[in-house]
């Protein structure tokens, strides 16, 4: 009997067999040629459209074509290479390509357009511009206003992780209508951020006849224009932001919290522990993991925050309450501006990249020590 030696995984090729190693070699050479193809099919498109080489391509069939003809190959050559490991990783092969071609393609497809000037606007149509865009966004005192405003949002997840804790805290204890208070502080989660900005911001909070406002005037604020002045405006859009998305925090802590050991609290206030002690010295370290995943969590939603600022202020007065998803989404709506607009989503897509790496990175070790 032939022996049978392991390769890549659980596929066996059998050494006494002349034609395994031709068909592994032929597998490999049908997967970089198939691979060369598509590479070479996706960068004449590229320069095609940005104006480098004008081949008279009306769309990007070609790359599909390509795309679709290289899964075959790829398929084809796991087979030849792997066995029957190869054929089992067939099933699994579908969802990856559907991952590269939703996710992938579309970030190399902006990468392209963020480097060509290109205005709606215009006549002229997409023209390739090098790094004029990227020079550009470095000079734009409105890109960098909107990222300082970033950093404040970010900040305020702090906050707002200490109100969910507390809301958290108060619907796991042993309160009066328990259920229903936890149904009523979900209702917020369950509204669209663009329903709570005409509900709230432009209804609630307007400084004539709205609610909030006529209630300012009954405290003493003679003008109670919530929009108006900076500092109150940026507050105002965080605490709607937040009134919509605590709820989902404190339903994170809320799971947290019912999961903790009950022996351990209870053999905490045997030995006398106060609840601050019982808190800060058992249930809040026990919780980190829960806390650390719901806070990063809500900070890459709040990266995103947009809606709200776009329905109530536009980013105003004068960019205070701007944000960096805001200000792409009039570049792209006010001034048709698609290049510079693409520039500034890909340069974002990159900090935000960097950031959430580097928290993680940072979470884990702090993790890693205090176990």
């Amino acid at each position: 009997m032939a022996e049978a030696e392991p390769l890549l995984g659980d596929g066996f090729i059998e050494t006494g067999d002349p034609g395994a190693a031709a068909r592994r070699r032929a597998g490999i050479a049908l997967t970089w040629l198939a691979s060369i193809g598509l590479g070479l099919v996706i960068l004449l498109q590229a320069l095609d459209a940005a104006g480098l080489l004008p081949l008279g391509l009306r769309d990007w069939r070609p790359t599909l074509f390509a795309y679709v003809l290289w899964a075959v190959a790829l398929g084809y050559g796991m087979v030849l290479i792997r066995g029957e490991a190869g054929r089992r990783a067939l099933f699994i092969l579908p969802a990856a390509l559907f991952t590269v071609a939703m996710a992938i393609f579309p970030t190399l497809f902006g990468l392209s357009i963020a480097f060509t000037d290109w205005n709606l606007a215009s006549f002229a149509g997409q023209r390739f511009n090098g790094f004029d865009n990227l020079v550009q966004l470095f000079r734009d005192p409105f890109y960098w206003n909107a990222l300082a405003n970033m950093v404040y949002y970010v900040l305020m997840v702090l906050v707002e992780y200490a109100i969910a804790f507390g809301l958290a805290l108060l619907l796991n204890a042993e309160i009066r209508a328990r259920k229903f208070w936890r149904v009523t502080f979900l209702i917020p989660l369950m509204l669209s951020p663009v329903a709570v900005s005409w509900m709230v911001g432009k209804s609630m909070m307007e400084y004539r006849f709205g609610p909030a406002a006529r209630f300012a005037r009954w405290l003493g604020w003679d003008t109670p224009s919530f929009f108006s002045d900076p500092w109150i405006a940026k507050l105002s859009i965080e605490a709607m932001d937040a009134w919509v998305s605590i709820p989902f925090m404190m339903i994170l802590l809320l799971a947290g919290l019912q999961a903790l050991p009950k022996e351990v609290q209870e053999a905490a206030k045997v030995d006398g522990a106060s609840p601050w002690q019982g808190f800060w010295k058992i249930t809040f370290p026990l919780m980190l993991p829960v806390s650390i995943t719901a806070i990063v969590l809500r900070i890459i939603f709040k990266l995103k925050l947009a809606d709200i600022v776009i329905n109530v202020t536009s980013g105003g007065p004068g960019g205070a309450t701007d944000t960096v998803s805001s200000f792409i989404y009039r570049e792209y709506r006010d001034r048709s501006n698609v290049g510079y607009g693409t520039m500034l989503a890909m340069f974002y897509l990159v900090l935000i990249v960097v950031f959430i790496t580097l928290l993680l990175n940072f979470v884990s070790k702090r993790m890693q020590r205090m176990t």
